[in-house]
């Protein structure tokens, strides 16, 4: 496993080494939940990651406290992250998780460096921070009361359950900054969800975590993502889906098409070929471009979704924002610590 001079890309290898092999702890737990998998733990240098500039990412920052992910969704994108560790981006990026385990005291040390300007961050854009490992190391509430005490706005985007675990601190958060929650449900069809992200919570639970969010007063969008080509997109599987999460009191649906890069489109179509090999050469042609499907392709589901949440009241979401509100307080009438803390 390559460790030293290790980088969050190729592009930034020449940068210093994110951690040295001499700070890798590795560990595996027999309890059922995680047997199979093994956890590198590290202590990282950074953890606030510029995201590169040519990205169609609306957002310039992202914090990622894990690489790897248990979810075990065949399609995910991330899975060329893990070839940078010479680990296998298939079944060893489904059990080989790394742990960065200082990232919440490493984080509120970067948000209070006077070079942070306060940006928006993004959390679950590369991998889920809420997979199973969050149940054991518990990164996020650090991470979230660190965002909160520095009134950063910050975005979470999950497909697990454990989110409501940290209820009461995005409330907190949501009080002094702006906290954009969004959950990740691209179909309802339980046969498609078994197969292809065979280790998350079903469609159903995540729609329950909506409805949780949104009962809670914390509005909570879906991006109904994956739309899987062929397998989730016909007409009545897009009106089962969107009536769904509007059902759930969405605040916005956004559809995204299935994309398959490098590292990823090598481990789906292995998993096409023996569960659907009548739709690998349906899929070659319409990813013979790239990783994206063809824009009339997108254009089509985009527009269908949006017919269908405009029948059921729901709207796509809008960009995430940046702006910072703290309360104003009274001077206090003796000497108090100026950061927040715990309820």
């Amino acid at each position: 496993m390559r460790w030293d001079n290790l980088a969050d890309s190729p592009a930034t290898s020449g940068e210093a080494a994110l951690f040295g092999a001499s700070a890798v702890t590795t560990r595996t737990f027999d309890s059922p939940e995680f047997r199979g998998i093994t956890f590198h733990e590290i202590r990282a240098r950074s953890i606030l990651n510029r995201v590169p500039g040519a990205s169609r990412m609306p957002f310039e920052w992202t914090v990622n406290p894990y690489r790897g992910c248990t979810h075990a969704c065949v399609y995910c994108f991330a899975r060329k992250t893990h070839s940078y560790l010479d680990l296998d981006t298939g079944l060893g990026f489904d059990s080989q998780i790394v742990v960065k385990v200082n990232a919440p005291e490493l984080l509120r040390r970067q948000l209070a460096s006077r070079q942070w300007q306060g940006a928006h961050v993004a959390m679950g854009t590369n991998v889920d921070c809420y997979q199973r490992a969050e149940g054991r190391y518990r990164l996020m509430p650090g991470i979230i009361s660190a965002l909160r005490d520095h009134a950063n706005p910050f975005s979470v985007l999950t497909k697990g359950t454990l989110i409501l675990r940290d209820l009461d601190l995005l409330r907190q958060a949501a009080e002094v900054t702006e906290v954009g929650i969004s959950v990740s449900v691209g179909f309802t069809d339980r046969e498609l969800w078994r197969t292809v992200e065979p280790g998350t919570p079903s469609p159903e639970r995540r729609l329950d975590v909506v409805r949780a969010l949104t009962d809670a007063g914390i509005g909570c969008g879906v991006l109904m993502a994956p739309v899987v080509p062929f397998l989730g997109d016909h007409p009545d599987q897009l009106r089962a889906t969107v009536r769904a999460i509007a059902a759930s009191g969405a605040t916005s649906v956004t559809p995204l098409v299935l994309h398959l890069r490098p590292g990823a489109r090598e481990w789906y179509m292995a998993w096409l070929r023996e569960h659907h090999p009548h739709l690998v050469a349906r899929y070659e042609r319409l990813y013979a471009e790239g990783a994206y499907a063809p824009k009339w392709y997108q254009r089509r589901i985009t527009r269908h979704v949006h017919e269908l949440a405009a029948e059921f009241g729901i709207g796509p979401s809008a960009r995430p924002g940046g702006h910072r509100r703290l309360p104003v307080r009274p001077e206090p009438s003796v000497p108090e610590p100026t950061q927040l803390t715990l309820l």
